[in-house]
């Protein structure tokens, strides 16, 4: 007994060092292989190196993607009117289009209608109305769903129409719609209408991450009208309930031939999160021409769609000419979109960026002024957006192109999250949107006031940077 002690004692320290060799060198070979940032890449070989075990640990449970994995093994439907991609606009835009067509698989759609709502109390009516008319189908997807006064309405309508024969698919995502307990998904089981929540599992070898989410708002009536844009279903964005968070944003209601692609994006998310696949004319309806405006859905996300949306932007401040004008709720993005943007600056491009002036995160608004820094010594006009908190994300591009939908400018959303946006070609919404976010600039951060921090907050700023994927 003594010698298989003595045996277990030498042999058991070799084993060990044998065992954390592998995991780590197992590590470093997927890394290689599935990675593609060179910071994350050496982070995370760093720590399966350094810290034994428990840095294999953490890859194993954080770092792999397995929602790329299931994205492969699972095929879903495609809309049966996919159309041929073709460039339809003109001028500097034609590379972009045509760019933009190759990012996403899919043809910008002339001939569409887009009409624009602020917050709740404008766009929840017009929601709820559509709902109310609906006589084939409704889908709908929202990161947060909750189950006040707002909730509770959507829910009875939902539950109505379901009860008329209308097909009701309802997406939750699994972290914003409350990880632990979702109400709103199980009062839409209660009611009887099919709802899903979008990766959630308990079961960390099938849960990927608290990271990756499901941030897409969309809502489709009967294949021919559709809703996406920024908001959430609550009543912090009803500025007649006064809540005591207001939250300020913007939606679109989308009608035309584009909306098939909206329905495919939910399509595709529905039958990700349920294997249920919904086809046939009362999602997929023929649609007649209902405007001037040329669209296209951009989707993104951890998976096939990765980074697509990151790329149509890049794009976008590529092609711009005269003017970039970018609302958004947080400003976090990757330096490749930082330098995009300081270039367009330094080849006198006009470049405003509207933020909020305290956002709902205060590390976020620390974080942005480390990173805002080169575009604004290069002329780019940054603003703080005076109070309440507003959560739109709006771009446009030579008061002719604009970018709407549910992505913030932060690595998250970049990266992470599934996202969904619309690009649209059409000048009136340009100039719209451009004027709407240029009315709500409010004090100037200039390099003056960047220099001027003190060594503490620069440090702070820093150091809070460098957790960017997780904020």
């Amino acid at each position: 007994m003594n010698l298989i002690l003595q045996s277990i004692g030498v042999i058991g320290p070799w084993l060990v060092v044998f065992a954390h060799f592998a995991i780590a060198l197992w590590v470093t070979v997927h890394v290689l292989l599935h990675k593609r940032d060179v910071g994350s890449s050496l982070g995370w070989i760093g720590l399966a190196w350094f810290s034994p075990f428990i840095g294999g640990f953490f890859y194993a449970m954080l770092g792999i993607n397995r929602v790329s994995r299931r994205a492969r093994r699972l095929h879903a439907p495609r809309s049966p009117r996919a159309a041929s991609i073709t460039s339809l606009a003109g001028g500097s835009l034609a590379a972009l289009d045509h760019a933009t067509s190759r990012i996403t698989g899919r043809a910008a759609t002339p001939d569409n209608s887009i009409t624009i709502f602020h917050n709740g109390d404008e766009a929840y009516p017009a929601m709820l109305q559509a709902i109310a008319g609906a006589r084939t189908s409704i889908g709908l997807s929202s990161y947060m769903f909750r189950t006040d006064r707002t909730g509770q309405i959507f829910i009875a309508a939902l539950a109505a129409a379901r009860q008329r024969g209308v097909e009701v698919r309802v997406i939750i995502d699994g972290v914003g719609g409350g990880y632990v307990s979702s109400p709103a998904y199980h009062a839409l089981r209660l009611a009887g209408i099919p709802a899903g929540r979008f990766i959630h599992s308990p079961l960390p070898w099938r849960m990927p991450l608290l990271n990756l989410r499901s941030h897409k708002k969309i809502l489709v009536i009967d294949g021919h009208t559709g809703f996406t844009g920024g908001l959430n279903i609550t009543d912090d964005n009803v500025l007649a309930l006064h809540p005591k968070t207001t939250v300020l944003d913007t939606h679109f209601m989308v009608t035309g031939p584009v909306t098939s692609q909206l329905t495919s994006a939910f399509v595709k998310d529905w039958f990700f999160v349920t294997n249920e696949e919904l086809t046939g004319e009362n999602w997929f309806p023929a649609l007649k021409p209902s405007g001037a405006a040329q669209a296209r859905v951009i989707t993104s996300g951890p998976d096939r769609d990765i980074e697509k949306i990151e790329f149509a932007v890049l794009q976008a401040i590529s092609c711009a000419r005269a003017s970039i004008t970018i609302m958004t709720p947080y400003f976090l993005p990757g330096d490749q979109i930082v330098m995009a943007l300081t270039l367009a600056a330094m080849r006198e491009i006009r470049v405003d960026l509207v933020i909020p002036g305290q956002s709902n995160h205060r590390l976020v608004d620390w974080a942005t002024r480390a990173t805002i820094g080169p575009m604004v010594h290069e002329g780019a006009h940054v603003w703080f957006g005076p109070p309440p908190f507003r959560h739109s994300k709006l771009m446009t591009i030579d008061g002719e192109w604009s970018l709407i939908g549910s992505n913030n400018w932060d690595i998250r959303s970049f990266r992470l999250n599934f996202e969904l946006s619309m690009e649209v070609y059409d000048k009136p919404l340009a100039e719209t949107l451009g004027a709407f976010i240029m009315a709500h600039k409010g004090e100037a951060l200039t390099a003056a006031h960047l220099d001027a921090r003190p060594a503490p907050a620069r440090l702070r700023d820093a150091a809070v940077r460098l957790l960017m994927p997780y904020l």
